[in-house]
């Protein structure tokens, strides 16, 4: 074999060594994303779990058995949460889930924290808080996980009208 000869087969094989490395780069980046997009995808669906099991709740407290037209029979501002006596999953009413916090582990990630917090917005601009009784309550849902850089969150206003 000539020193051409053994040239062109080494840098064949370097080169076929440089496509193999990036392949196999490629198949793991690939992988990575699936995971994460798996993770992701899971605690938009814990969040989004939550938030349908608080819309099968009454509005208030003062709803559970009538609807009121009065504000002022709805819990105050600083008393949204749920009662000492009501323990999850016994909640009866949207702002008992303020302050709810539990974490979940399903079979390819573990130790989701899925928490939420509840509070009046104003009538005319659901993203502002007020403090005082209106007929919308908004409720965020946070999940966070170690396997996801960004928490997922999800927003709903509840409405009594």
């Amino acid at each position: 074999m000539s020193n051409s000869q053994s040239i062109l087969s080494i840098g064949a094989l370097l080169f076929l060594s440089l496509i193999s490395l990036r392949f196999n780069t490629s198949a793991l980046e690939n992988a990575t994303v699936e995971v994460e997009n798996k993770i992701y995808l899971t605690a938009f669906s814990l969040a989004d779990d939550l938030i349908e099991e608080i819309k099968q709740k009454a509005f208030d407290a003062a709803t559970v058995d009538f609807p009121t037209t009065n504000r002022a029979d709805l819990t105050s501002a600083y008393s949204l949460g749920h009662a000492s006596w009501e323990v999850y999953p016994n909640y009866n009413d949207i702002d008992d889930f303020n302050g709810y916090t539990r974490t979940i582990s399903v079979p390819h990630a573990e130790n989701y924290n899925v928490s939420s917090k509840v509070h009046y917005v104003s009538e005319s601009d659901p993203n502002t808080k007020v403090m005082t009784q209106t007929f919308h309550k908004k409720v965020k849902v946070t999940v966070t996980s170690p396997y996801i850089s960004e928490p997922v969150s999800l927003s709903f206003i509840f409405t009594l009208k």
